[in-house]
């Protein structure tokens, strides 16, 4: 094969992306190499990872990879979820996504950046050591700056301070930059704190000020609930979130446990026998929070959202079982589980969350 001649790296948006020339996927952030036989190839990070590793480049070419690589996790910053929301979707609504990093084997990935969901839950289910880390106060404090060049003010919103540590470190970061950084912590993750950055979009529109809206978010921060049933108990055993032995019972007995997030913290909050008991049980959960908590059955009063790992067929058919359940109150949304929960609960996993709307006046 010949050497590499030159590289380089260009983010685009979906519709001016390109096939990577190794496997065949569409790519937005594109690595150019150019041959020294003057050939010229697109690849996805991880085909030219591959072909960084087969020991095409100089020093001087690492040295400029490395480079590059930090232009791209500029370009393409994802939020805690990894792809909750679309790259597409965050530029259309001017909303600037940072990435949660993820150890695997000893290696830093970033979702969507390093990493395709596929390969991930190849990865998971090989049983490697994956862990989870929050954003380094460099990557915050550079995505800060960067958006302070041309805006005012920022409205940073972090997963729950109950599930990471990364609210509590944006926190102290931002008292250096003069009240222009406001950071919400309103104890929202996943779908739920998706919602939350298109109701501060909402809230900036009608003339709030950044610290306007975190007050606002802050106090509303309960007004929201997450359930998920997931597949296999095996991630809560090997995470050390319940012993070997429950694990082994739990299988065992073919339960499906159904966890809750209300306000800060992931809880156990019941056990199902079959697939189909767990999603009522879900179902029921969120017709009363609905009804006793958001202010009854109505698409006025709240929005109800779907999340999954790796299965999304699951995830429709959940979808169609709810909106038979709870007519007159269609799903929102169905996104993937950022793959910082997904290795925590393993693939499988089904969710549904439910926010009571927030009311917005000028």
């Amino acid at each position: 094969m010949a050497s590499i001649k030159r590289i380089s790296f260009a983010h685009t948006g979906r519709s001016e992306g390109c096939k990577c020339d190794k496997c065949g996927q569409w790519i937005t952030n594109i690595w150019t190499v150019e041959w020294l036989d003057g050939l010229i190839q697109n690849y996805g990070i991880d085909c030219f990872e591959k072909l960084r590793r087969t020991g095409n480049l100089t020093k001087q070419g690492e040295d400029r990879f490395r480079k590059l690589l930090k232009k791209q996790e500029r370009y393409t910053e994802q939020y805690e979820l990894w792809k909750t929301l679309t790259e597409q979707e965050a530029e259309e609504r001017g909303i600037f996504l940072l990435p949660m990093p993820f150890t695997i084997e000893g290696k830093e990935y970033f979702e969507g950046i390093t990493l395709s969901q596929d390969a991930f839950y190849s990865k998971l289910n090989s049983d490697v050591d994956i862990y989870t880390s929050q954003p380094s106060p460099e990557s915050v404090m550079g995505l800060w700056d960067e958006i302070l060049k041309e805006y005012d003010e920022i409205v940073h919103i972090p997963m729950s301070s109950g599930l990471s540590g990364s609210c509590q470190t944006a926190l102290m970061l931002a008292q250096d930059y003069d009240g222009k950084v406001q950071v919400v912590n309103n104890q929202r993750i996943s779908i739920t704190q998706l919602r939350s950055c298109i109701d501060a979009q909402n809230l900036i529109a009608a003339g709030k000020s950044a610290a306007q809206v975190k007050q606002i978010l802050e106090e509303d921060k309960f007004n929201s609930s997450i359930y998920i049933m997931l597949d296999t108990l095996y991630y809560l055993k090997k995470g050390g979130r319940i012993t070997p032995a429950a694990a082994a019972l739990g299988t065992l007995l073919r339960l499906k446990p159904v966890l809750q997030i209300q306000g800060e913290k992931l809880d156990a909050f019941a056990k199902a026998r079959t697939t189909a008991q767990g999603k009522s049980i879900m179902i029921n959960a969120i017709k009363n929070d609905i009804e006793n908590r958001f202010g009854g059955l109505d698409k006025k009063n709240v929005k109800i959202m779907v999340a999954y790992t790796f299965d999304r067929s699951a995830a429709d058919t959940f979808k169609k079982e709810i909106e038979e359940a709870i007519p007159g109150c269609p799903i929102e949304w169905i996104y993937p589980l950022s793959l910082s929960v997904a290795c925590h609960i393993g693939p499988g996993a089904i969710a549904v969350a439910v926010t009571q709307n927030l009311s917005i006046s000028e």
